[in-house]
Order: structure tokens, then C-alpha cells, then sequence
């Protein structure tokens, strides 16, 4: 509550305040192959019984995406590896590329 009253304090009544502020979310994108019409076709004589299908699973793959972002426009943005782990070490780095993002923009 100390840090909200401080930024309170610093910027008054700057109607503007949203627009200096930059957030982040973490999410994770789910990705799969449809398999196409073609690629599941077979071959069957007119008596045969229709062919049973497996059923398609959600996702073969997922990964973490880490976006920051102002209230109109994304400043960063980056996928985690599969494998990585996401710690103190890791977002380190990942502040570091933010800030060479922000500083562009």
C-alpha cells in the first residue's frame, strides 16, 4: 500500500498515468497439426465397415509466451523454451531484454 500511495503522490492527477505504466502476463500457447481431409482418407470397398478414427488431442505442443505491454501497444515479448526453467536467474534476463525493448520504443 506504501508503493501505491508513493505513486500516488508523484503523479497526482496525471490523467495520463496508465500510459506510463508497463505490465506483464505469462500464458501458455497450445499448438497442434489438424490433420487434413487428404491425409486422413483410406482406401475401403463399399461393404467394409467405416474406419474408426482416434480421437485428436487438444495440443501436441505447449509453450510459455511472457508478454509486456502499455495500455495501447506490446513493448516485449518472448516464448520459453521447453526445458527452461523460469526463475530468478531467468527473468533477470528477461528485464534485461525489456529494458533494451522500452529504450528502443
Amino acid at each position: 500500500m506504501n508503493v501505491c500511495y508513493e505513486l500516488r503522490e508523484q503523479f497526482g492527477n496525471d490523467s495520463q498515468i496508465l500510459s506510463k505504466v508497463a505490465a506483464g502476463d505469462e500464458t501458455w500457447c497450445y499448438g497442434y497439426n489438424p490433420e487434413t481431409k487428404q491425409a486422413s482418407s483410406q482406401w475401403k470397398t463399399p461393404n467394409s465397415p467405416q474406419p474408426k478414427k482416434a480421437r485428436q488431442v487438444q495440443s501436441n505442443f505447449k509453450i510459455m509466451l511472457i508478454t509486456f505491454f502499455y495500455v495501447n501497444e506490446i513493448v516485449h515479448k518472448e516464448f520459453v523454451l521447453p526445458g527452461q526453467t523460469v526463475n530468478q536467474q531467468f527473468y533477470l534476463q528477461v528485464f534485461k531484454r525489456l529494458h533494451d525493448s522500452v529504450w528502443k520504443k
